[in-house]
């Protein structure tokens, strides 16, 4: 269902690539997408290796869905985490993140399949909450040593969500995209 709730793109990046233990990201003006992500990100493909999030259901390396093409974050939580940790502001680019939003409330708990939909019709689909990991941290601490472990407890539930692409096109800076979420109520067993 359309909402009434929007975001407006502010960052966009790639990670070329994961030779080393620390994940950083590019800046990009415009980011193209098809159905396998963003081209040239380290993350994209139509499958991935499995990895330690889902071990209760596949063995490591078992080749699944990718449905963690892209990671989504919002600058009021990078925000809220820089002061928990002590500093004036993250940047985008030691998250490892493909795009930052603004506008958004409580943006890492959009519903699972929410759409966020741009007004020329790319549409990404969340899959899910990106919980923290040691990446991030370590490059952080490269930049502010003793400051990196630090980012995991500040980032719990505020660490954005992975998404997927369902519509292909390009995205741009200064693009706004607008929240559908499921028509469903919450899970109560």
């Amino acid at each position: 269902m359309p909402t009434d709730y929007s975001c407006e793109i502010i960052w966009l990046g790639r990670v070329p690539d994961r030779k080393t233990a620390e994940i950083s990201t590019i800046g990009l003006d415009e980011m193209g997408l098809s159905f396998a992500g963003a081209e040239g990100e380290v993350h994209a493909g139509l499958t991935r290796p499995s990895c330690s999030r889902v071990l209760s259901q596949y063995p490591r390396d078992t080749e699944i869905r990718n449905t963690r093409q892209l990671s989504i974050v919002s600058v009021e939580e990078m925000n809220a985490i820089a002061a928990d940790i002590g500093l004036k502001t993250l940047e985008p680019s030691w998250l490892g993140a493909s795009i930052v939003v603004k506008g958004l409330p409580d943006f890492s708990h959009v519903p699972p399949s929410s759409r966020l939909q741009a007004e020329g019709g790319v549409t990404l689909t969340v899959d899910m909450q990106n919980r923290p990991c040691i990446l991030p941290a370590k490059t952080i601490e490269a930049v502010h040593p003793g400051i990196g472990v630090k980012f995991k407890p500040a980032a719990k539930g505020r660490r954005g969500v992975t998404a997927w692409v369902e519509r292909e096109g390009v995205l741009r800076l200064g693009e706004t995209l607008r929240l559908h979420i499921p028509d469903q109520r919450a899970w109560t067993p």
